[in-house]
């Protein structure tokens, strides 16, 4: 049994689970939590980022075991409890973001982070940040265009934001 703190929820996994199980799997497959894409698998392409106490961090790299008393958020969380979506949800649909969307839950996690610790980026620090998030539709022009709309409308505004670099 292994018990998660997940979208300001705790979450119990029961029955046996490899210890090595990535917390992408117990995400997608044992709570249903699929806004997290699994993408490459070895954490270089950013679809599966969440948060980790507000830090960005890509879940199939991470042990589920080892994420026990950490606050963890998925896209599924990003918005308010009640259904306010999020400055930079906002910002993407406003901004017609995605082509196939498949990647965009993670790029809107990365970019979440990215605000935390500057709420105001500029084109150069959005290229940086989001440099390890890839989008095989190419929606990088619009991608930023929305972080940056998002930054004018206060997007720095997700509830447990304590970024960790």
């Amino acid at each position: 049994m292994l018990r998660l703190k997940i979208n300001h929820t705790e979450r119990v996994v029961e029955g046996d689970l490899d210890p090595a199980t990535p917390l992408l799997w117990v995400l997608r497959d044992h709570l249903g939590l699929v806004g997290t894409k699994f993408g490459c698998g070895g954490g270089f392409c950013g679809a599966c980022t969440v948060h980790v106490n507000g830090a960005a961090v890509r879940s199939c790299s991470v042990r589920a075991a080892d994420m026990t008393g950490v606050e963890i958020t998925t896209i599924e969380g990003l918005a308010k409890p009640d259904g306010t979506l999020h400055p930079l949800q906002a910002a993407w649909i406003e901004n017609d973001v995605p082509q196939c969307g498949y990647c965009q839950a993670g790029q809107i996690m990365s970019a979440a982070a990215l605000l935390t610790q500057k709420p105001h980026p500029t084109d150069a620090d959005i290229d940086q940040f989001m440099n390890g998030n890839l989008c095989r539709c190419g929606c990088y022009r619009r991608i930023r265009e929305a972080i940056h709309s998002a930054a004018k409308a206060g997007g720095n505004s997700e509830p447990n934001t304590e970024l960790k670099s």
